[in-house]
C-alpha cells in the first residue's frame, strides 16, 4: 500500500474482512482479502475479496448485482483484520438473505431473505 497503515497479511497473504452495513450497523458477512483485493477495493470503491475455495479475486455483486459500495475501510489495532463499512445493494449472502448471519446456533432463522438465489445464480 502506498499510504496509510501497513496491513499485516501474514503467512497466508490474506486477512479477514467483516462487511458492516453503514446505516444499520448490521454485520453482513465475513470474507478474506488479499493485497490485490484491497487495492481493487480502494481503486473502485466497491468491495473485492479473495475466494479461498476458488483461489481467485472476486468483486462482491458482480454476478448477483448485489454490490457493496465502500464508505470506509477500517483496520483493527493489530492491522490484521479489516472492516468494510458498506452500502449494501440487495442481499449480502448467496443464500438470498440480507446477512450471512441469518440463523442462531440452535437453527432458528432470524434473518430476512431478500432475493431468490435460484433466480440470480445459474446452476
Amino acid at each position: 500500500m502506498d499510504d496509510g497503515i501497513a496491513i499485516d497479511f501474514g503467512e497466508t497473504g490474506l486477512v479477514p474482512a467483516v462487511a458492516q452495513d453503514a446505516e444499520t450497523g448490521e454485520v453482513l458477512m465475513l470474507a478474506y482479502v488479499s493485497p490485490e483485493a484491497l487495492e481493487r477495493t480502494r481503486e473502485t470503491g466497491r468491495a473485492h475479496y479473495y475466494s479461498r475455495s476458488r483461489e481467485e479475486l472476486w468483486e462482491k455483486g458482480k454476478t448477483s448485482g448485489h454490490v457493496q459500495a465502500i464508505r470506509e475501510v477500517r483496520v483493527d489495532c493489530d492491522a490484521d483484520t479489516l472492516l468494510y463499512v458498506v452500502d449494501q445493494e440487495g442481499g449480502a449472502c448467496h443464500t438470498g438473505h440480507r446477512s450471512c448471519f441469518y440463523r442462531t446456533i440452535e437453527g432458528e432463522n432470524v434473518g430476512e431473505q431478500v432475493f431468490d438465489p435460484d433466480a440470480v445464480y445459474e446452476s
